[in-house]
């Protein structure tokens, strides 16, 4: 239940935020978006220990491993990461995962200013043996009102 309350609030939040992105490397998809956590149902935000804010975004990361078949598993990766906003000044992220069994996300919260710009450079590392992924995007946040 709680999967598909995920995906709907992810898939109500997409339009009116950043649509979510992705990047195909190293036999990896690495799909990701952030949004802001007002958009989140009470009930989705308490399960997972989120926190609902109008200052409070969320970013979501999950991996998928591509078959020879074309195929897509979500597998474990290491998800590490910052934010930096016009003044340089850093958010380290942090990163919950949350396994489904046939769904693994990678949750980080974090605050920002209304009209926010912040530049996020990520790394993820689905397998150890290869060097890790690097995502790199920028987007602005606002405030709910």
């Amino acid at each position: 239940m709680f999967k598909a309350l995920l995906l709907l609030c992810v898939a109500l939040v997409a339009p009116l935020s950043q649509a979510e992105q992705s990047l195909t490397q190293n036999g990896y998809e690495v799909h990701y978006n952030a949004f802001n956590s007002g958009f989140l149902t009470p009930e989705v935000a308490q399960a997972n220990g989120l926190t609902r804010s109008k200052v409070m975004a969320l970013l979501n990361v999950s991996v998928l491993k591509i078959g020879d078949d074309g195929s897509k598993k979500p597998v474990n990766a290491l998800v590490s990461g910052e934010a930096k906003n016009l003044l340089q000044q850093v958010k380290t992220l942090s990163f919950k995962k949350i396994d489904e069994g046939d769904a693994i996300y990678y949750l980080s919260s974090f605050r920002f200013s209304d009209e926010e710009l912040l530049n996020f450079d990520l790394e993820v590392q689905p397998d150890p043996n290869q060097s890790p992924i690097k995502v790199r995007f920028s987007q602005t946040f606002y405030e709910d009102r």
